[in-house]
């Protein structure tokens, strides 16, 4: 009797060590899934998630980005391309790896893609959307109560209601109401930021489009800052 009830343990004991195997050996061949992430470089007073930032951060996916006064931000993300931000701008970004959307409450926003990513970045007067069959580069100006999209690259639709307006390389489109008592910017216009903005993003275009990889490095220290949720 105790022999066969030592041979049943010692059988279990041995089922159970080649189920663990099992398991293990398909969990080492499983593939690491790589989460999306950007570079960020910021100048002046910076936040993510409500906390201050400095260049050479880590920015995740579903990060909510704010620049105050005389200050901005930029987001590196590899295989797609760069989001600016001028000052006085607010802007929720979340990415993966075809794709970026975001909300920009307020403030300027220049947005670089490469070919192959889609774009759906919104207002409170519309969205504006870019289908990914080419590179672009467009600026999305959220202020005085409307909001003004100009293209320097690729083609960009804007949509609001019902209504889409394509708007080509060296056009512009506008969505909402004035507001003639919106509180002036200060320093610089945003007619001066966006020239400003949409010149550094042709100068991301132009990489894109003189290289034949479809990858951009960009270096710099790491400094982990997870997402709120």
């Amino acid at each position: 009797m105790i022999s066969k009830t030592l041979s049943r343990k010692t059988i279990a004991a041995f089922l159970s060590v080649a189920v663990l195997s099992v398991y293990s050996m398909i969990a080492l061949a499983s593939p690491e899934v790589k989460v999306p992430s950007g570079d960020l470089s910021v100048s002046g007073q910076v936040t993510v998630n409500g906390q201050k930032v400095i260049s050479g951060g880590t920015l995740f996916s579903d990060s909510v980005i704010v620049t105050s006064d005389n200050s901005s931000a930029t987001v590196n993300i590899s295989k797609l391309g760069r989001v600016q931000l001028a000052p006085n701008s607010t802007l929720m970004l979340s990415f993966t790896d075809k794709a970026l959307t975001g909300q920009l409450d307020s403030g300027i926003a220049n947005v670089s893609t490469l070919a192959g990513i889609s774009v759906n970045l919104t207002t409170k007067d519309g969205s504006v959307v870019v289908d990914g069959s080419q590179a672009s580069s467009f600026t999305v100006n959220a202020k005085r109560g409307t909001t003004v999209v100009s293209t320097l690259a690729g083609l960009v639709e804007l949509r609001t209601g019902g209504a889409v307006k394509q708007i080509a390389a060296g056009e512009s489109g506008t969505a909402g109401t004035p507001n003639p008592q919106a509180d002036e910017d200060k320093g610089l216009s945003s007619g001066a930021l966006a020239v400003l903005l949409i010149a550094a993003g042709g100068a991301v275009v132009a990489a894109i489009l003189a290289t034949r990889e479809d990858d951009i490095n960009f270096g710099g220290n790491v400094i982990v800052i997870s997402p709120s949720r």
